[in-house]
Protein backbone atom coordinates (compact mmCIF):
# COMPACT_ATOMS: atom_id res chain seq x y z
CA UNK A 1 0.00 0.00 0.00
CA UNK A 2 1.46 3.66 -1.17
CA UNK A 3 2.06 5.91 1.66
CA UNK A 4 1.30 9.53 1.77
CA UNK A 5 3.15 12.63 4.07
CA UNK A 6 0.94 15.54 4.12
CA UNK A 7 2.07 18.44 6.50
CA UNK A 8 -1.34 20.31 8.38
CA UNK A 9 -3.13 17.41 6.45
CA UNK A 10 -6.49 17.68 9.17
CA UNK A 11 -8.31 20.53 8.26
CA UNK A 12 -8.76 23.46 5.79
CA UNK A 13 -7.39 22.48 2.31
CA UNK A 14 -4.59 20.00 3.66
CA UNK A 15 -8.34 17.69 5.21
CA UNK A 16 -9.44 17.53 1.16
CA UNK A 17 -5.85 16.53 -0.01
CA UNK A 18 -6.18 13.98 3.08
CA UNK A 19 -9.51 12.60 1.97
CA UNK A 20 -8.33 12.17 -1.87
CA UNK A 21 -5.54 9.76 -0.79
CA UNK A 22 -7.32 8.26 1.84
CA UNK A 23 -10.06 7.23 -0.40
CA UNK A 24 -7.43 6.14 -3.04
CA UNK A 25 -6.04 3.68 -1.01
CA UNK A 26 -3.07 5.16 0.38
CA UNK A 27 -1.92 5.19 3.90
CA UNK A 28 -1.47 8.49 5.07
CA UNK A 29 0.69 10.49 7.63
CA UNK A 30 -0.57 13.89 8.39
CA UNK A 31 0.82 16.53 10.97
CA UNK A 32 -1.05 18.77 12.86
CA UNK A 33 0.11 21.75 14.88
CA UNK A 34 -2.55 22.93 17.93
CA UNK A 35 -6.13 21.05 16.87
CA UNK A 36 -5.80 17.95 18.39
CA UNK A 37 -9.85 17.28 18.33
CA UNK A 38 -9.52 17.77 14.53
CA UNK A 39 -6.85 15.08 14.21
CA UNK A 40 -8.18 12.82 15.95
CA UNK A 41 -11.64 13.13 14.19
CA UNK A 42 -9.83 12.28 11.38
CA UNK A 43 -7.94 9.03 12.49
CA UNK A 44 -11.38 8.02 13.98
CA UNK A 45 -13.06 7.96 10.44
CA UNK A 46 -10.65 6.22 8.84
CA UNK A 47 -8.55 4.00 11.51
CA UNK A 48 -5.45 3.96 12.42
CA UNK A 49 -4.22 1.30 9.99
CA UNK A 50 -4.51 4.07 7.33
CA UNK A 51 -4.22 7.10 9.25
CA UNK A 52 -1.34 8.51 11.21
CA UNK A 53 -0.71 11.60 13.10
CA UNK A 54 2.12 13.61 14.13
CA UNK A 55 2.08 16.78 15.91
CA UNK A 56 4.49 18.85 14.05
CA UNK A 57 5.95 22.69 14.30
CA UNK A 58 7.54 23.03 11.01
CA UNK A 59 9.57 26.23 11.18
CA UNK A 60 11.83 23.42 13.68
CA UNK A 61 14.00 21.38 12.05
CA UNK A 62 13.77 18.49 14.64
CA UNK A 63 10.23 18.60 14.39
CA UNK A 64 11.08 17.84 10.75
CA UNK A 65 13.32 15.20 10.97
CA UNK A 66 11.13 13.49 13.50
CA UNK A 67 8.14 14.16 11.40
CA UNK A 68 9.79 11.59 8.53
CA UNK A 69 11.18 9.07 10.75
CA UNK A 70 7.97 8.20 12.38
CA UNK A 71 6.38 8.39 8.68
CA UNK A 72 8.45 5.91 7.91
CA UNK A 73 7.88 3.71 10.62
CA UNK A 74 4.48 3.86 10.30
CA UNK A 75 4.58 2.67 6.62
CA UNK A 76 7.99 1.69 5.85
CA UNK A 77 7.83 4.21 3.07
CA UNK A 78 7.56 7.62 1.31
CA UNK A 79 6.28 7.38 -2.29
CA UNK A 80 3.94 11.39 -1.75
CA UNK A 81 5.44 14.36 0.06
CA UNK A 82 2.33 17.32 -0.02
CA UNK A 83 4.24 20.52 2.17
CA UNK A 84 0.78 22.04 3.01
CA UNK A 85 1.66 23.68 6.23
CA UNK A 86 3.26 27.15 5.96
CA UNK A 87 2.57 30.08 7.98
CA UNK A 88 0.82 33.30 7.06
CA UNK A 89 0.37 36.96 8.69
CA UNK A 90 -3.33 37.94 8.00
CA UNK A 91 -2.69 41.36 9.28
CA UNK A 92 -1.82 43.90 6.34
CA UNK A 93 1.70 45.20 6.80
CA UNK A 94 4.48 46.65 4.74
CA UNK A 95 7.85 44.91 5.20
CA UNK A 96 9.00 47.92 7.49
CA UNK A 97 6.51 46.66 10.00
CA UNK A 98 7.44 43.07 10.31
CA UNK A 99 8.67 42.15 13.23
CA UNK A 100 11.79 39.85 12.94
CA UNK A 101 10.16 37.61 14.55
CA UNK A 102 7.10 37.25 12.05
CA UNK A 103 9.49 37.21 9.58
CA UNK A 104 11.74 34.83 10.65
CA UNK A 105 8.53 32.32 10.64
CA UNK A 106 7.36 33.39 7.32
CA UNK A 107 10.50 31.99 5.95
CA UNK A 108 11.05 29.04 8.29
CA UNK A 109 7.66 27.72 8.07
CA UNK A 110 7.45 28.00 4.35
CA UNK A 111 10.73 27.93 2.69
CA UNK A 112 13.07 26.40 5.08
CA UNK A 113 10.95 23.76 6.39
CA UNK A 114 10.95 22.57 3.09
CA UNK A 115 14.61 22.29 3.08
CA UNK A 116 14.66 20.43 6.00
CA UNK A 117 12.05 18.17 4.95
CA UNK A 118 13.67 17.25 1.34
CA UNK A 119 16.94 16.39 3.24
CA UNK A 120 14.92 13.29 4.94
CA UNK A 121 12.29 12.98 2.61
CA UNK A 122 14.41 12.81 -0.73
CA UNK A 123 16.70 9.61 -0.06
CA UNK A 124 13.73 7.45 0.76
CA UNK A 125 12.34 8.50 -2.53
CA UNK A 126 16.09 7.73 -3.81
CA UNK A 127 15.90 4.13 -2.65
CA UNK A 128 12.35 3.57 -4.15
CA UNK A 129 13.16 5.23 -7.60
CA UNK A 130 9.91 7.16 -7.33
CA UNK A 131 8.35 9.92 -5.80
CA UNK A 132 5.94 12.88 -5.69
CA UNK A 133 6.59 16.05 -4.45
CA UNK A 134 3.91 18.68 -4.24
CA UNK A 135 4.66 22.07 -2.78
CA UNK A 136 1.90 25.00 -2.23
CA UNK A 137 2.52 28.62 -3.57
CA UNK A 138 -0.12 31.59 -4.83
CA UNK A 139 -0.96 33.29 -7.67
CA UNK A 140 1.96 34.41 -9.67
CA UNK A 141 4.71 33.01 -7.81
CA UNK A 142 5.93 32.01 -11.19
CA UNK A 143 6.86 34.91 -12.22
CA UNK A 144 8.12 36.53 -8.62
CA UNK A 145 5.62 39.41 -8.46
CA UNK A 146 5.23 41.66 -5.87
CA UNK A 147 2.47 41.41 -3.44
CA UNK A 148 1.56 44.63 -1.11
CA UNK A 149 1.54 43.53 2.27
CA UNK A 150 2.51 40.09 2.03
CA UNK A 151 6.05 40.66 1.50
CA UNK A 152 7.69 37.79 4.10
CA UNK A 153 5.16 34.95 2.55
CA UNK A 154 5.48 35.70 -0.96
CA UNK A 155 9.44 35.94 -0.51
CA UNK A 156 9.52 32.63 0.69
CA UNK A 157 6.95 31.30 -1.97
CA UNK A 158 8.74 33.07 -4.39
CA UNK A 159 12.27 31.11 -3.49
CA UNK A 160 10.16 28.14 -2.90
CA UNK A 161 9.36 27.88 -6.63
CA UNK A 162 13.19 28.16 -7.34
CA UNK A 163 13.97 25.22 -4.98
CA UNK A 164 10.73 22.97 -6.03
CA UNK A 165 12.17 23.44 -9.69
CA UNK A 166 16.03 22.74 -8.56
CA UNK A 167 14.91 19.60 -7.22
CA UNK A 168 12.43 18.55 -9.89
CA UNK A 169 15.79 18.47 -12.17
CA UNK A 170 17.99 16.89 -9.94
CA UNK A 171 16.59 14.37 -8.91
CA UNK A 172 14.17 13.55 -12.17
CA UNK A 173 16.77 10.32 -12.93
CA UNK A 174 15.28 8.66 -9.77
CA UNK A 175 11.70 8.78 -10.41
CA UNK A 176 10.95 11.82 -8.35
CA UNK A 177 8.76 14.77 -9.87
CA UNK A 178 8.07 17.81 -7.74
CA UNK A 179 5.65 20.73 -8.92
CA UNK A 180 3.57 23.32 -7.34
CA UNK A 181 0.08 24.38 -6.96
CA UNK A 182 -1.12 27.70 -6.57
CA UNK A 183 -4.13 28.29 -4.88
CA UNK A 184 -6.33 31.26 -6.10
CA UNK A 185 -9.20 32.58 -2.80
CA UNK A 186 -10.61 30.09 -1.56
CA UNK A 187 -11.70 31.22 2.13
CA UNK A 188 -13.35 30.24 5.08
CA UNK A 189 -16.01 27.04 4.59
CA UNK A 190 -14.72 26.56 1.23
CA UNK A 191 -11.60 25.11 1.96
CA UNK A 192 -13.71 21.50 3.09
CA UNK A 193 -16.09 22.10 0.63
CA UNK A 194 -16.75 20.16 -2.43
CA UNK A 195 -16.90 21.15 -6.37
CA UNK A 196 -20.80 20.75 -5.80
CA UNK A 197 -21.12 22.55 -3.19
CA UNK A 198 -19.83 25.96 -4.69
CA UNK A 199 -21.54 25.48 -7.79
CA UNK A 200 -24.71 25.98 -5.18
CA UNK A 201 -23.43 29.44 -5.09
CA UNK A 202 -22.24 32.21 -7.38
CA UNK A 203 -19.15 34.30 -6.51
CA UNK A 204 -19.04 37.37 -8.42
CA UNK A 205 -15.22 37.84 -7.77
CA UNK A 206 -14.14 35.23 -9.22
CA UNK A 207 -15.06 34.78 -13.19
CA UNK A 208 -15.30 31.47 -13.38
CA UNK A 209 -18.46 32.13 -11.39
CA UNK A 210 -17.95 30.02 -8.05
CA UNK A 211 -15.78 30.10 -5.39
CA UNK A 212 -12.75 27.88 -5.80
CA UNK A 213 -13.02 24.70 -3.29
CA UNK A 214 -10.07 22.15 -1.22
CA UNK A 215 -11.78 19.45 -3.79
CA UNK A 216 -10.34 21.60 -6.37
CA UNK A 217 -7.00 21.31 -5.07
CA UNK A 218 -7.37 17.61 -4.09
CA UNK A 219 -8.15 17.03 -7.58
CA UNK A 220 -4.81 19.18 -9.00
CA UNK A 221 -3.03 17.39 -6.17
CA UNK A 222 -4.05 14.01 -7.39
CA UNK A 223 -3.26 14.81 -11.16
CA UNK A 224 0.60 15.43 -10.08
CA UNK A 225 0.87 12.55 -8.19
CA UNK A 226 0.04 9.98 -10.55
CA UNK A 227 2.04 7.64 -11.88
CA UNK A 228 1.72 8.62 -15.49
CA UNK A 229 2.04 12.36 -14.36
CA UNK A 230 6.09 11.88 -14.46
CA UNK A 231 6.23 13.99 -17.52
CA UNK A 232 4.70 17.04 -15.16
CA UNK A 233 7.55 17.96 -13.19
CA UNK A 234 9.15 21.77 -12.28
CA UNK A 235 5.41 23.28 -13.21
CA UNK A 236 3.49 25.61 -11.04
CA UNK A 237 0.14 24.96 -11.76
CA UNK A 238 -2.18 28.05 -11.23
CA UNK A 239 -5.97 26.66 -9.58
CA UNK A 240 -7.55 30.27 -9.63
CA UNK A 241 -11.33 29.90 -11.48
CA UNK A 242 -9.02 32.98 -13.07
CA UNK A 243 -9.03 35.59 -10.14
CA UNK A 244 -6.79 37.90 -9.47
CA UNK A 245 -5.46 37.39 -6.02
CA UNK A 246 -2.56 40.10 -5.59
CA UNK A 247 -3.10 42.97 -7.84
CA UNK A 248 -4.75 44.84 -5.33
CA UNK A 249 -3.12 47.84 -4.21
CA UNK A 250 -5.49 49.53 -1.35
Amino acid sequence: MRHAMITAGTKGLGLKVTEAFLAAGYRVTVTYLSDEERAKALMETWGEHRVHIVQADVTKRDDCKQLVDAARSFAGRMDVFIHNAGPYVFEKKKLIDYSESEWNDMIDGNLTSSFHLLKEVVPIMREQQFGRIVFYGFQGANNAPGWIYRSAYAAAKVGLVSLMKTISIEEAAYGITANMVCPGNIMGEMKEATIAEARQHSDHNTPIGRSGTGEDIARTVMFLCEDNADMVTGTVVEVTGGVDVIHHYR
